[in-house]
């Protein structure tokens, strides 16, 4: 257990210096174009899935709960909604840098959910077509997300790094044991990696409102414990604390059941497509 523990930490701290880099430069990134992106996605119209799905990829503190309440609002449209949190992956490209996965799968993972996002938007706008846009003004809701984006971009990225880095050691330390006393096979197989119903687990996973999601499920991935597939389809239900914060405000529960169901629909089925791919590859 000793051993455990100690390569745990190890592992954890080399990573310290890249986390805390990443956040840094994500920090420094949302503090000078956070209003710019919201004002862009109110301002999207029609266009408004395009301009969230790319938005939305790109790590920025609150924006796919600032999303949330524009829809509550019903200053952008449910498939504009939808995009933003399919595109949205939480902590998982900070920790992808951190870890110095190759650039290809990083690349990947975020084109995918980018064009998941764009067709999913624009189908949903599709079939539920109506006015949906006021000229509303509505105040920065970041403080929902308990990131304080508010102070300065250093003690922001301090508190992002080692919230994150206390999750990976957690989540490192628990696949470590279950490495040495289980194995990696068995542990593959509780996370159902060769099964075609591993994006629903994972899908599932991504549900949970907590960054801790994302951080599971890309560590997961990292450790080859779950396929692309699976890990797609985690990433593109990951959207924070978002779905927490439309269940609070927007009164409408069963529209609310609705758009978390077709986020984990668009998750699963998307995930096992790539997961058939691979198998009859």
């Amino acid at each position: 257990m000793k051993e455990i523990i100690f390569e745990t930490l190890s592992d954890t701290l080399k990573i310290l210096p890249f986390l805390f880099i990443t956040f840094l430069l994500m920090e420094y990134f949302e503090h000078n174009m956070s209003n710019k992106t919201q004002k862009s996605i109110k301002k999207a119209g029609k266009l408004g899935p395009l301009i969230g799905a790319i938005l939305g990829a790109f790590p920025q503190c609150g924006f796919s709960v600032a999303a949330t309440n524009f829809y509550a609002t019903r200053i952008i449209s449910i498939g504009t909604l939808i995009s933003v949190y399919l595109s949205t992956s939480d902590e998982m490209l900070p920790i992808l840098i951190s870890e110095q996965a190759s650039l290809s799968i990083i690349l990947q993972l975020i084109i995918v959910k980018i064009i998941v996002g764009i067709v999913c938007g624009f189908i949903i706008d599709f079939i539920f077509h109506k006015k949906e846009y006021q000229n509303v003004e509505i105040e920065h809701f970041c403080h929902e997300t308990n990131c304080n984006c508010s102070h300065s971009i250093l003690k922001s990225s301090l508190k992002h790094t080692l919230n994150i880095l206390i999750f990976i050691f957690i989540i490192s330390f628990l696949l470590n044991i279950g490495f040495n006393y289980l194995g990696t096979e068995t542990i593959s197989k509780i996370f159902l990696k060769d099964s075609i119903f591993g994006p629903f687990l994972s899908s599932l996973i991504g549900l949970i409102p907590n960054c801790g999601a994302s951080v599971v499920l890309t560590e997961l991935y990292l450790s080859n414990i779950i396929s692309f597939g699976s890990v797609l389809a985690g990433l593109l239900t990951a959207s924070g604390v978002a779905l927490l914060v439309l269940f609070k405000i927007n009164k409408n529960i069963k529209e609310n059941i609705g758009i978390l169901l077709t986020v984990y629909f668009i998750g699963t089925l998307v995930g096992t497509i790539i997961n058939l791919i691979n198998f009859l590859w």
